[in-house]
């Protein structure tokens, strides 16, 4: 019997095969942790409720079921935000300007969900997504080829074979732990906006991947919900702009 691999043959090619596997390892540590995969994909609907039966049916006997969901709204990022805890994983399958997808993929470490990014075309700039896995073809057709499925059905079955391997599960022992990280404490988390302060002065409730806390916001002066700012030492020390970018008001 001819496998998805198999039957994948030249269709991947050896960097991508590798992102695949990098992806799959950390889909599988998230999902043994309890995470939610949420799927959006704004200019091909089909993709994200594929993706999520994909993941939440078991189709070959033995196999987890594992919990996805399709965000179909007008407003994806509004979705997402509402629906994602720490721990949680976003996975998105649009081209690297689809505004929603771009929006949703610089907000997300806020909301402590891991970003998948898969797509074809120009690529998104390094760093907009944890893991992309990407088809370099300028032909506009391929999100109707079949190749986004192909990279899907990869995905999930890499993520099961991780599962069979227990030792796999558990993190790198390198991987940055906030209570210890020079570079992270140094540059700051990002935070999203939940609630303007009450006052003059006041703090304002911001989002982070640890959860929500009440951050001093007196350098920034007005803040809005939903905007995104760098957390220090209980302060927000600057705001992003739609780029990604330090802004000011």
């Amino acid at each position: 019997m001819t496998t998805t691999a198999e039957a994948g043959g030249h269709l991947v090619d050896t960097d991508l095969s590798a992102d695949l596997a990098a992806a799959a390892l950390s889909l599988a540590r998230r999902f043994h942790d309890g995470a939610t995969l949420w799927v959006i994909s704004p200019q091909w609907e089909p993709h994200a409720h594929h993706v999520a039966v994909e993941f939440v049916h078991p189709v070959i006997m033995g196999k987890r079921a594992l919990p996805s969901v399709a965000l179909v709204e007008p407003d994806p990022v509004a979705q997402a935000r509402v629906a994602s805890r720490p721990g949680d994983i976003l996975l998105a399958v649009a081209s690297a300007n689809e505004p929603a997808v771009v929006d949703a993929m610089r907000r997300a470490p806020a909301w402590g969900a891991m970003t998948l990014w898969i797509g074809a075309g120009p690529r998104p700039p390094a760093g907009a997504a944890n893991h992309i896995l990407w088809v370099d073809s300028e032909d506009p057709m391929v999100p109707a080829t079949g190749r986004f499925v192909l990279m899907y059905h990869l995905l999930w079955e890499l993520t099961h074979v991780c599962f069979e391997h227990s030792g796999l599960l558990k993190p790198d022992a390198e991987e940055c732990d906030e209570t210890v990280c020079v570079t992270c404490s140094d540059e700051g988390r990002l935070g999203e906006v939940v609630i303007e302060p009450a006052e003059p002065l006041g703090p304002a409730l911001v989002r982070t991947a640890a959860g929500e806390e009440w951050v001093d916001v007196s350098i920034l002066g007005d803040v809005q919900p939903n905007d995104l700012v760098l957390v220090h030492a209980g302060a927000a020390i600057t705001r992003l702009d739609d780029a990604g970018q330090e802004a000011n008001r």
